[in-house]
Parts: C-alpha cells; sequence; structure tokens
C-alpha cells in the first residue's frame, strides 16, 4: 500500500465511489461525513451506463444493482397532449454493454457505505464530522478542519484533500470566497415515489408535458408478485422569478395538497397522474437549483468533485454518474501522477471545462430541451410530431447530449478500462 492518506470531505455518492477507487489502487483514506447516521433518504436516480461500467469495475456488479434498482429500458418523451414526441431504448437494448440502471438512490448510497466498510473498515468512514475547511501545510500536504459534536473541531492532516461535500460545500467556499450564489430557474420539483404498475415496457423513463409544467415517472423496483413496483415521480412546475424559492428548503416534508392540484389534468388512458400521487406515503420539495461553472476545481492539494465541482439540474439523469466517473478518472490519474498536486491539476484540466459544459447543457432543459423545441414550434399540440420536429433532428439532438455527458455508446465501447485491472500506484506512479 501506499503510504499517502487522503481525507474526502462528505460520505455521498461521489465521496464513497471515490473510497473505493483509492482502495483499488492501493491508497488509503478517510471520508468524513457530517451526518451521525446513514439513512436511505432521498428517491429515484438514474446510473448512466459509464457508470454502470465504472461499478462493475469495482465489482460492484448486476446482481448488487438489483437489489437497489432495475434496468432501465426505454427513455421516452410525451407531449402534454398525451402523444410520443421522442423515445429510444436504454442500456443494453440500445447496444450498450452495460445497463442503465434506475436505482433508490438512499438504498444505492447505503449499498457503496457497506461496500467501504466492508473493503476498508469501519473506521475509514467518519460519521458525524463535518469538514469545514482546511489550510495547506509547508511541506504540500493538507490540514482539513472537522467539527464534530462530541470532541469539537479537530484537524487531520492528509497527502491530498477532495471536497465532496455537495453544493453547499464548505471546501468550495473557501476555495472560491467570491463564488456567486446558487441559482435558481424558476422551478421548483416535488419528489416521492408510490406503488403502482409500470407503463410502456415495465421500465421506462417517462418525461411527459411542457418544458415549464411536466413529470417525470419511471420504476426504481422490480415489480412484485401482483405486477406492483416503486414508482418514482418527480412533478415540475416553473414559476415567475419572484417566486420565492428559498422558502422550498432542500427535501422538504410536504402534504400532496400543496401543489398536487397542480397536475389534476395529467389524466390519460395509459395513465393518471392524480391517483398515483394520491397513493404516496411521503412527498419532497426541492427547488431545481445550481451553480455557475467554476474556472478551476483545485488550489494545490485540495479539489472538488461531484456536486462540489459542478452541481447540475436534474434533467439529464446524469449527476451520480458524473460523480462516479470523477473518482474513477482521480484514480486513473493517481497511477500516472502519483498521489500528488499533478494528478489534481491533470484531473482539472481534462474535466473542468466540458463537465462545467454539461452542466450548462442541463440548465438549459437538458435532453428535454426537445419539450422546449415542440412547444415553440407548435404550442405543444400536434398530430404527428414529424411535422414539427423531423426524427433526423430529435435523434442528432439526443445524440449530442450523450456525447457532451459520456455515454455516447460508440465512444464507451471503443475506451479502455479507466483504471486497469490490478494496478496499484506503487507499481506506476513515485
Amino acid at each position: 500500500m501506499s503510504e499517502a492518506h487522503v481525507l474526502i470531505a462528505g460520505g455521498g455518492i461521489g465521496g464513497l465511489a471515490l473510497a473505493l477507487t483509492l482502495h483499488e489502487i492501493g491508497v488509503g483514506c478517510t471520508v468524513f461525513e457530517s451526518v451521525r447516521e446513514l439513512k436511505p433518504l432521498g428517491v429515484g436516480i438514474n446510473l448512466q451506463p459509464n457508470a454502470v461500467r465504472e461499478l462493475e469495475d469495482l465489482g460492484i456488479g448486476e446482481q448488487a444493482l438489483d437489489q437497489v434498482g432495475i434496468p432501465a429500458r426505454e427513455w421516452a418523451l410525451v407531449g402534454l397532449n398525451g402523444r410520443e414526441i421522442y423515445s429510444e431504448p436504454r442500456g443494453k437494448l440500445a447496444g450498450y454493454h452495460w445497463h442503465q440502471y434506475a436505482v433508490h438512490r438512499g438504498k444505492f448510497h447505503l449499498m457503496l457505505y457497506r461496500k467501504v466498510v466492508e473493503r476498508l473498515g469501519a473506521d475509514a468512514v467518519k460519521l458525524g464530522h463535518r469538514v469545514t475547511g482546511y489550510r495547506i501545510a509547508n511541506d504540500g500536504s493538507v490540514i482539513a478542519t472537522a467539527e464534530t459534536a462530541e470532541r469539537g473541531v479537530q484537524e487531520f492532516q492528509g497527502s491530498l484533500l477532495f471536497g465532496a461535500d455537495g453544493i453547499h460545500s464548505a471546501v468550495r467556499a473557501q476555495m472560491h470566497p467570491d463564488q456567486p450564489p446558487i441559482r435558481w430557474g424558476g422551478t421548483i420539483m416535488w419528489r416521492g415515489t408510490a406503488r403502482g404498475v409500470p407503463i410502456r415496457t415495465g421500465s421506462s423513463f417517462i418525461g411527459l408535458g411542457t418544458s415549464k409544467h411536466r413529470v417525470v415517472l419511471y420504476p426504481i423496483s422490480h415489480p412484485d408478485e401482483h405486477g406492483l413496483a416503486d414508482i418514482n415521480w418527480i412533478a415540475e412546475q416553473t414559476y415567475d422569478t419572484d417566486h420565492d424559492w428559498s422558502k422550498s428548503g432542500w427535501f422538504r416534508s410536504v402534504q400532496l395538497s400543496e401543489f398536487a392540484h397542480q397536475f389534476d389534468g395529467f389524466v390519460y388512458d395509459w395513465l393518471d397522474l392524480p391517483a398515483l400521487l394520491a397513493k404516496s406515503e411521503v412527498a419532497y420539495e426541492n427547488p431545481m437549483i445550481d451553480r455557475d461553472p467554476l474556472s478551476t476545481w483545485v488550489d494545490g492539494p485540495v479539489a472538488l468533485i461531484g456536486d462540489a465541482a459542478h452541481p447540475m439540474y436534474p434533467t439529464g439523469s446524469n449527476g451520480a454518474s458524473q460523480a462516479i466517473i470523477d473518482a474513477r478518472v482521480i484514480g486513473r490519474l493517481m497511477l500516472d501522477h502519483g498521489v500528488s498536486a499533478a494528478a489534481l491539476r491533470a484531473f482539472d484540466e481534462q474535466m473542468c471545462e466540458p463537465i462545467g459544459a454539461v452542466a450548462m447543457r442541463n440548465r438549459g432543459a437538458g435532453p428535454f430541451g426537445l419539450l422546449n423545441m415542440v412547444e415553440e414550434r407548435s404550442g405543444g399540440q400536434f398530430d404527428n410530431i414529424d411535422d414539427v420536429v423531423p426524427a433526423a433532428e430529435r435523434s442528432a439532438f439526443m445524440l449530442a447530449y450523450q456525447q457532451a455527458a459520456g455515454f455516447a455508446k460508440d465512444r464507451l465501447h471503443s475506451a479502455e478500462r479507466t483504471i486497469p485491472k490490478g494496478a496499484v500506484v506503487s507499481d506506476m506512479a513515485a
């Protein structure tokens, strides 16, 4: 094992994926997570084939992912009139070597945590430790400051520090003290799950409505013996800019009566959305927020990853996937450059600008931009979508997003493993 030791601020998906990657390449690390007990919070997220490939390389394959989700078979956009705008197969049905998975975020998160504890030991994750800042020592190492309820403020020294502490990152705030405030684009999201019969293929990701008033639906579990699955739903409404989004909070628990009436019209012969929402045990409210891209994610031996580096609107279903990719790219660059600031500079040069561009695509509605096109050209009403947006234009639009987000099929299939099997830092870099 390398004598270097890495500090990771944040035990979310990105931080835990990084811990597993560092262990794979022989680098010790400690994860600092602010909550004192991890719980299966959240609802559904998607893991794109590029991220599923990396998870398989980490020894987290289909058998494990089937315990927390289901392979997605289709991605579809449907207009508010109930007519299809675009659809395409996903994962292996689209010819990928890997599935796309729709998973319960909390269950997937806990699975990663258990893998870290199993492989690195219980001491590798320090719960109840909130990293509040850092300072760079004269020898080039970094000292992280963490607050704890029991022991107050503590300091921890490491070779490198990664800020994987989310959109409200303290590490990012210190690295970029003059960063603009969080940006709200005008949309409020309500999220939840309900038991129901999956529609279309039985595992379809469906975006239904208009660019400013829509719902997203997809199952996140395999059907039971009665054909029922956990259906993840996200209801979205865009407001005028004078709406006070700051009162929404993040995953604030709300009553259905606060918002469900705005979607009473989403009733079709294949979907009764009000009836589905009524079956939900809980609902959460979120403002759709992000931050402007940064010029750099690195400050010497300190780097940002995941939402701390590139918070994105969830319109492209690739926020969690990108956090996993971040972790794997960092591992690869450590093989090339060692556990060093040089590896972080290489990560910054390779990823910062293009992933910032992906975040801006998502701000512009990401793949849901097709709904904007339909609305602008037809007011959302059409009999034949080909008369509004021709098939070739629709396909080209989607391919451009897949290429930007890193999961275009041909490129993914031709790429070598990010981390060669069995490679460790001591073998490949000083």
